[in-house]
């Protein structure tokens, strides 16, 4: 009797001792995977008829909304274009400015974020030129003004924290993608070296390409990681509209660095009577932070 009653209380004393935190890690972390996604939803332009921003406006958002993304990186977007998507997805806050003067003119590579899921600690913005700190600044032969916005968050759920950069390179200058992927290495090497890593954007080279290996020499194609098989087609440069058989340029990315879990990866092919949302398909990661 003594035997089985100290047993009992062994037991039960076991049972009350706190659960070392290590323990369960894991399973929390499973709990809260970050849905991350990079989209080019192409600028307002008057001159692309049916495909006109005012047309395709609730396809982005829906698209966006329907596929649960906490976290979205943008490409091409203008102002009334981001004050049209808060409008429709007023769960979300967003951050970055115009490239051209670091305010309003210009296009924008904001990123939208879950307000309810990040605490935006830190955030900046650098632009891909020789003078990275000048508003509106280009270099080497960039045809355009380029720019990354950053910004260190903290996951509301889990208190985990990590660094996120969003850009867009140029669609015409080889060398200044190539610098372009070069600088942004570098920053991050000094600003988040010690910190899981997410950089989504329209890269405008496919994998073949130097501007590709210097970034993957540092950090890893999200699309390669994934433990599940990628959803969707390989290519993301489709034009508006859908045709079948045709194959696309692979140029929007999501890079993670290393530590960071890839479950599931896709490029999203939703559409509408045969025209997608943007001329880019959007990119869809759903990552686990170390």
């Amino acid at each position: 009797m003594k035997t089985y009653l100290s047993t009992l209380f062994g037991l039960l004393f076991s049972l009350l001792q706190p659960i070392n935190a290590q323990e369960i890690e894991p399973a929390e972390q499973s709990q809260f995977p970050l849905k991350v996604m990079s989209f080019n939803i192409r600028y307002n332009n008057p001159n692309d008829g049916e495909h006109t921003w005012p047309n395709r406006k609730n396809r982005v958002a829906s698209v966006i909304r329907f596929h649960g993304a906490d976290l979205i990186g943008m490409q091409e977007a203008l102002r009334d274009q981001i004050e049209d998507l808060q409008q429709l997805l007023p769960e979300y806050d967003w951050i970055g400015v115009g490239r051209d003067d670091g305010v309003d003119a210009g296009e924008f590579s904001p990123f939208f974020y879950r307000r309810d899921h990040f605490e935006v600690v830190d955030q900046g913005t650098f632009w891909l030129s020789e003078t990275p700190e000048l508003p509106g600044s280009r270099s080497w032969d960039a045809a355009i003004t380029r720019l990354a916005n950053w910004a260190r968050l903290k996951d509301l759920r889990n208190n985990r924290s990590f660094f996120y950069l969003n850009t867009h390179f140029d669609h015409r200058g080889e060398q200044a993608r190539t610098e372009s992927a070069r600088l942004i290495v570098s920053r991050l090497q000094i600003m988040a070296a010690n910190e899981p890593i997410i950089v989504t954007g329209d890269f405008n080279v496919p994998p073949s390409t130097e501007t590709y290996q210097v970034m993957t020499a540092s950090l890893r194609d999200s699309r390669l990681l994934s433990i599940t098989p990628p959803h969707g087609p390989e290519g993301t440069f489709s034009g508006f509209t859908v045709v079948p058989g045709s194959s696309y340029r692979r140029i929007d990315y999501i890079f993670v660095a290393e530590g960071i879990k890839v479950q599931r990866y896709g490029v999203i092919s939703d559409q509408w009577n045969g025209n997608y949302p943007s001329d880019h398909l959007p990119v869809l990661a759903e990552l686990l932070l170390p």
